[in-house]
């Protein structure tokens, strides 16, 4: 049982030469690029909870699991180990799961499912038997990650189809670029710098969903885009901006 603690018991080994830096530290690179997770994580919390506050708390969850998929990557990358392996993967499925869970639409929901707390439920299931039966066969949680991914990718292409709004349809474009851009960059000697994408990639990514999101479940909030630190600025952390609450509506 402790060999899959130790040292290099994965299979898996980038081509960045190991132990180069440090004698604690087996990918040295690609262990300090996921510190990103751990600023890029708060900010996007801070900047996206007027929109939680407003829609689902729950909304948060999905940047406090990335700042779990640093730490875990970070860990893997550090020791080479089966277990940080099998975390590493699963806390992407966590993520992907929980943006499945609060996110996707309620038009596209199955027709046995009636409500979103259904739904949730649903996805809860799938990956908590996905995630456990990963320890016994890891290439299951490939399998689940690419069905959760591709589902939620071919949603957001059937809604921007709709989409008349110039401004959500440059994130969307930046989005398609970023996405194409770090999958190009995905070779083994580049993993760090795709660290740092892939959490760029997500922030604008999720911005959209929950952007569209918004404007179905909550559209009295008249959400909005903006671009922090300066929304004139063509490249940033997008985020949500509600010109109208409930609290508006009832003073109305």
């Amino acid at each position: 049982m402790a060999e899959v603690f130790s040292y290099e018991s994965s299979e898996i080994d980038w081509c960045e030469d190991n132990y180069k830096h440090s004698e604690h530290v087996v990918e040295y690179f690609n262990t300090m690029s996921n510190f990103v997770f751990f600023i890029i994580s708060p900010i996007m919390l801070y900047l996206l909870h007027p929109y939680a506050k407003e829609r689902n708390l729950a909304i948060h969850l999905v940047w406090i699991m990335m700042i779990f998929v640093g730490l875990f990557s970070a860990y893997f990358h550090m020791t080479l180990s089966f277990v940080g392996q099998m975390l590493d993967e699963l806390s992407i499925l966590w993520v992907l799961a929980v943006g499945y869970a609060v996110w996707f639409p309620r038009k596209f929901f199955p027709s046995f499912v009636k409500d979103r707390s259904t739904f949730s439920r649903l996805v809860l299931v799938i990956t908590i038997i996905s995630s456990v039966s990963s320890f016994v066969k890891p290439t299951v949680n490939a399998y689940v990650l690419n069905c959760f991914g591709l589902h939620l990718l071919y949603t957001l292409f059937l809604e921007m189809r709709c989409c008349t709004d110039q401004k959500v349809l440059r994130l969307a474009k930046l989005d398609r670029f970023g996405c194409s851009f770090w999958q190009q960059l995905n070779f083994c000697y580049l993993h760090s710098i795709w660290h740092i994408l892939i959490v760029v990639a997500v922030a604008y990514g999720s911005t959209l969903i929950a952007y569209l999101d918004a404007s179905y479940e909550i559209p009295y909030s008249l959400p909005g885009l903006q671009y922090w630190p300066c929304d004139k600025w063509a490249v940033g952390l997008p985020h949500i901006v509600l010109k109208g609450t409930t609290k508006t509506l009832k003073r109305c």
